[in-house]
């Protein structure tokens, strides 16, 4: 049986003919002429149209912060074999930063990004003078793309409508709610470019954009990087502010409540200095009384006042900044060396399985009778 088995597996090896196959491709030989400069032409048209692009990234470590009781959760929850983690465990963070790249793909923080204005550079030695617009003006009229994205059916319909409605009527109120059309389109066009990412880890967050300016690019990714530790300076400080508003109007109520005692008190002593009566005497006592009631509100409330403030100031994160923006030199793509190379090795094995199929060389490979 073995002899047998060992007969069958030459059989089917032997059914395989390499030099036939070569001799085949031998034979077609002049089809790998013409369709391999014919792909390398095609291949450097398409890379060619492609518009340059830059990246830049940004990177930040925020501070996390702590809790006293924390500590003696995680101690009871491990009593029942339970681990909180580490990370998850000494943090008291609602929004944890690993919520952050799901913050920053929220409609609301991609339309924040509409009117940032941008500057696009002149040619200096053209004499033109520098632009400046927003940012979505920028992704609306200003990128650049390929020819074979004006045979989109929607982008010509859109440009002839174009031709016959006033530009002032396409310039709608931005409503996050309901987005527009274009803006939906800007929307995306966004989430392209702007990219955020956080190890798990070390809880580095990690701001990359994209566009075909380099310099816009730069400005851009400084940008959200500001408009992010913004927005999570606002979350963390959102009820210590309030606190210290509230702390504030009650200190202002106070103070007047109590120079108005104090007034009061001054005025009825300068009219009553040589009278010893004892109804004014009481009177005198019961002014003093509500003075001082008034001035020990005063000074309790302007100490709450001073550790509200305090409490802004102790909630307020802080950023370390570990990577700052800075506009790129060289291009991130494309890579056209690598998209021909990738086009020609294409069309060497359709052209080589053509061959195969056209000498009915497919079947011993694979496998068919």
């Amino acid at each position: 049986m073995n002899e047998e088995n060992k007969n069958i597996i030459e059989e089917e090896e032997s059914s395989i003919d390499f030099s036939k196959l070569f001799q085949d491709i031998l034979k077609h030989k002049r089809l790998y002429y013409k369709m391999l400069p014919i792909t390398f032409v095609v291949a450097a048209v398409i890379t060619l149209s492609m518009p340059n692009y830059y990246n830049c990234t940004v990177k930040l470590s925020p501070e996390l912060s702590s809790s006293k009781n924390v500590g003696g959760l995680a101690s009871l929850a491990s009593s029942f074999g339970v681990n909180l983690g580490s990370a998850i465990g000494n943090s008291t963070e609602a929004l944890f930063p690993t919520l952050y790249p799901d913050l920053m793909n929220s409609v609301d923080f991609k339309t924040s990004l509409f009117p940032v204005p941008v500057t696009i550079e002149g040619d200096k030695e053209e004499g033109e003078a520098n632009r400046t617009m927003s940012y979505y003006d920028y992704l609306k009229d200003e990128q650049k793309v390929p020819w074979w994205s004006y045979i989109n059916p929607g982008v010509i319909i859109g440009g002839i409508k174009s031709l016959f409605i006033d530009e002032d009527d396409t310039k709608e109120k931005l409503n996050p709610f309901r987005l527009t059309e274009e803006q939906a389109e800007i929307v995306k066009a966004i989430d392209k470019k702007v990219v955020c990412d956080v190890d798990n880890k070390t809880m580095v967050i990690t701001i990359s954009v994209t566009d075909q300016n380099p310099v816009i690019c730069a400005n851009m990714a400084d940008t959200v990087k500001t408009r992010l530790q913004n927005f999570i300076t606002d979350y963390r400080t959102s009820k210590a502010r309030v606190d210290l508003e509230y702390n504030r109007k009650i200190y202002q109520e106070t103070k007047a409540r109590y120079e108005k005692a104090r007034q009061k008190y001054a005025e009825f002593m300068d009219a009553n200095q040589d009278i010893i009566l004892q109804t004014v005497r009481q009177k005198q006592t019961d002014l003093e009384n509500e003075m001082q009631l008034q001035y020990n509100a005063y000074t309790q409330i302007a100490a709450q006042l001073l550790a509200a403030e305090a409490k802004v100031q102790e909630d307020t994160p802080a950023f370390t900044t570990l990577q700052s923006a800075t506009v790129p030199v060289k291009k991130a793509g494309p890579k056209r060396a690598m998209l021909c190379l990738a086009f020609l090795f294409l069309a060497f094995l359709v052209t080589t399985a053509y061959i195969f199929h056209k000498e009915d060389d497919l079947k011993p490979l694979l496998g068919l009778s």
